[in-house]
């Protein structure tokens, strides 16, 4: 294998090949005809000494050198347009975040106006997904995840705490109308429980266990938990149940704001449960000090510290 550098043509066409996982849609990214496109890889395939893709009947595979390649090649190209992007002055324009849904739509949406009113010469486009992106193949800078509080860790990226994922008993008002006295542990045993239904945590991590948690927490772990008269896939859908008057929900305070200033939720005890889980951001970690990522990273610290402010 010579030790020379492929040419930088070379390897943006196989940054693009390994992207897409097809010749063809590489060469309509790249203006080519897919011929060009196949000598290119041809031509990086005899430098190197070895095929970098398998080209299977109706699909492209990447072989063991073309895996060891392409996140290389990806950071390569990532890192000499932000080094172009900071000779010229510019912050590359858009930031793209990959966010999930309870977050983004509870916490992100309702604030990111600010951000860019701090940051008016950068676009945010924001994505909606509890899939993981993969940031050397998909065009997202930040990502913001959850994970366990203890190890929160995700090969190859940088990782920031932001917000843990705390529990306090909330439910509408006219359940406590009906129901009166709902002050203490004992009298929420008589309301109808609701939860949250996380297939990631089976048995005996299912949707008693928060409200086993709660109860722990406030001082009552002699009572007996009820069974959950129903259960929910996100704590989006666990607030709608709640403030219809299904029954009582274990929210994250943060998250239900609004709904409380509007009397739409009432928030039962001040007592939390600290969940086994934290919102984290995450992107590649040789891009953690980009400006515009950076930028990002302190409006949300600073945001997550007013809203700790907030009785």
């Amino acid at each position: 294998m010579s030790d020379r550098l492929p040419p930088l043509n070379t390897l943006r066409v196989f940054d693009a090949v390994a992207r897409h996982m097809s010749f063809t849609r590489a060469a309509a990214e790249l203006g080519m005809t897919q011929a060009a496109v196949s000598y290119q890889i041809k031509l990086l395939e005899d430098r190197i000494g070895a095929p970098v893709f398998l080209r299977l009947t109706r699909k492209l595979a990447l072989t063991d050198a073309g895996q060891n390649l392409a996140p290389v090649v990806a950071d390569a190209f990532v890192r000499l347009r932000e080094a172009l992007a900071s000779v010229t002055g510019k912050n590359d324009g858009v930031l793209a975040v990959s966010s999930i849904g309870t977050f983004t739509t509870r916490w992100l949406v309702p604030r990111i106006g600010r951000f860019q009113l701090a940051y008016p010469e950068i676009a945010v486009r924001m994505d909606a997904s509890d899939t993981l992106v993969d940031f050397t193949r998909e065009p997202f800078d930040v990502g913001i995840r959850s994970g366990l509080r203890s190890r929160a860790q995700w090969p190859g990226l940088a990782s920031d705490h932001l917000l843990s994922i705390d529990l306090a008993p909330f439910c509408a008002p006219e359940l406590t109308a009906r129901f009166h006295d709902v002050a203490s542990p004992a009298a929420l045993m008589g309301l109808p429980l609701l939860g949250e239904f996380n297939p990631d945590r089976p048995s005996p991590y299912g949707v008693e266990a928060d409200w086993r948690s709660w109860f722990d927490a406030a001082g009552a772990a002699e009572l007996e938990i009820p069974a959950v008269k129903a259960s929910f896939g996100t704590q989006q859908l666990l607030a709608a149940a709640a403030m219809t008057g299904q029954g009582v929900a274990l929210l994250t305070p943060e998250f239900f704001r609004s709904e409380v200033d509007s009397g739409r939720l009432i928030q039962l005890s001040q007592i939390r449960v600290k969940n086994v889980e934290s919102y984290h951001l995450v992107c590649l970690a040789g891009r953690r000090e980009v400006p515009k990522i950076r930028a990002f990273r302190d409006w949300l610290q600073s945001e997550i510290a007013i809203d700790r402010q907030v009785p």
